[in-house]
């Protein structure tokens, strides 16, 4: 730290400019090259003897660059498209979802549904992905009524649980809300479906979405702000729109 810093350094109290100063430990001394032998920077300053990297504008090649011939990327053929916007769901059968139950390491009710925290802190899964999809594997080993919110379900595992009194509802997360789902944050208001195949799935009552008419009628806890949206997403529906004349 220079001199100056040193002398100013911040006190508690009253913060005023004259006695701000950088955090402890965020700056350091300059490193002064070519000062003599002795100051272990000197002569070469640290760069040793010649070669590409001892040369003036430190001359390393880029990434991937393998001295002239021709890289291993370029010798690979390309096939295909990665897409940007796919989404990797934790898989959750329902077999394994009543393994758990009879063991007692999961309950739910109608008002305290299984959501991803659960199925994380229980070992029914051991990472979230980019959320919970509910599949049907292992649907007539089903025997107890159970109530879920997944991100998304399967029509089979959406009929066996039905079938058994329990209820599904599919629910949006995007990577911070089903963070704070997992950490069991509440202060922060949770994210909506923006693109156009997500506000599609959340609002069909096939499948199951929160913010369908229907599942906002049947759910026994629903937040305010689910009405409102579901009714300006469901907008589009029943606008009017003048024809060109």
């Amino acid at each position: 730290m220079s001199g100056v810093a040193a002398r100013f350094k911040a006190t508690p109290g009253r913060v005023n400019l004259f006695n701000l100063s950088p955090a402890p430990g965020s700056t350091s001394t300059q490193k002064r090259l070519g000062r003599g032998r002795s100051s272990g920077l000197g002569k070469t300053s640290g760069r040793g003897h010649k070669g590409q990297k001892a040369r003036a504008g430190n001359g390393k090649p880029k990434a991937g660059f393998e001295g002239g011939q021709t890289p291993i990327v370029k010798l690979f053929p390309k096939r295909g498209f990665v897409n940007q916007n796919t989404k990797t769901y934790a898989p959750v059968n329902l077999d394994r979802l009543q393994y758990w139950i009879e063991q007692g390491r999961i309950t739910s009710s109608p008002e305290k549904p299984i959501t991803a925290r659960e199925l994380l802190l229980s070992g029914c899964i051991h990472q979230v992905h980019d959320g919970i999809k509910l599949l049907g594997d292992g649907a007539e080993h089903l025997k107890t009524a159970i109530h879920i919110t997944p991100s998304r379900a399967s029509q089979s595992a959406i009929r066996a649980v039905e079938k058994k009194g329990g209820t599904v509802f599919c629910k949006y997360y995007n990577e911070l809300a089903l963070r704070d789902c997992v950490k069991g944050r509440t202060d922060r208001t949770e994210a909506a479906p923006t693109r156009k195949t997500d506000i599609l799935w959340y609002t069909s009552w096939r499948n199951r979405g929160y913010l369908s008419p229907t599942a906002l009628s049947k759910m026994p806890v629903v937040d305010e702000r689910w009405q409102t949206l579901s009714k300006q997403l469901l907008s589009f529906k029943t606008q009017q729109y003048e024809k060109a004349k």
